[in-house]
């Protein structure tokens, strides 16, 4: 069965390279390119592809960031990261990438590695994927909008706010819901974000100050937006401390 790959470089040269290396193995098809992160992850949406030959050091989304939502996807491909730099290395197995290719590439190197991954049938690939792992450099939320993808910088996020198994995204553009948890959430960005609430966490670097209602409850002011949103009981001592010795 042929395997359907997405090359993902932002330097032409380096896709073409690919091309080249993969042109007379009939097995192999390259089913399309990506030039960085953003269009990588719409790339995987609209062909599906069965693994992804990933560069890492990249502009918008460079390809770690993009490994880690990927791992967030039912049935994601398999990853193969290719880079010039050997620096990377101990953080792309970090994400239980498939391979990791050093540049210049060369084609035993390749097909090796793409032989490795076709041995895993697509549901060990997707256990493998989608191991729990740290959120440590995510730069943005995936969100799906109108059947495309749009990435939302974390650092435009106001608050996240929980309903049922959907999550609401209030950022600078507005509001998005996403299907990822809350405490999946709070765990990758717990340098940034502080729970306020059992269905709430609220960007550290956004909160102007708490107010009082005319019955006694507590809300958090936000820079920049009229939302007002209600601290439990259970954490109106740590957002009061975390206010006070910011």
């Amino acid at each position: 069965m042929t395997m359907n790959i997405l090359v993902v470089d932002d330097e032409e040269l380096a896709r073409q390279r690919i091309h080249s290396l993969l042109k007379d193995h009939d097995d192999y098809t390259i089913c399309a390119e990506a030039e960085n992160g953003a269009e990588a992850l719409m790339m995987v949406e609209r062909h599906q592809p069965d693994l992804i030959l990933l560069d890492i050091s990249m502009p918008v989304m460079d390809g770690l960031e993009v490994a880690k939502h990927l791992a967030g996807m039912p049935n994601p491909p398999a990853v193969i990261f290719t880079t010039a730099y050997g620096e990377y290395a101990l953080e792309a197995f970090s994400t239980k990438a498939t391979g990791y290719l050093m540049k210049p590439i060369r084609q035993e190197q390749l097909l090796k590695s793409l032989q490795q991954a076709r041995s895993l049938n697509r549901a060990q690939r997707t256990g493998v994927d989608a191991a729990e792992e740290s959120g440590a450099g995510r730069k943005h939320i995936c969100a799906r909008m109108r059947g495309n993808l749009e990435l939302i910088p974390i650092e435009d996020v106001f608050y996240f706010q929980a309903d049922q198994k959907y999550v609401t995204v209030r950022h600078k553009k507005g509001e998005v819901i996403i299907e990822e948890s809350l405490k999946s959430l709070e765990t990758d960005l717990s340098d940034k974000f502080i729970r306020i609430h059992r269905n709430a966490l609220v960007a550290k670097s956004r909160i102007s100050g708490l107010a009082k209602t005319n019955i006694g409850r507590v809300k958090v002011k936000i820079d920049n937006i009229e939302d007002q949103l209600e601290v439990s009981r259970r954490h109106v001592a740590e957002i009061r401390r975390f206010v006070r010795n910011r």
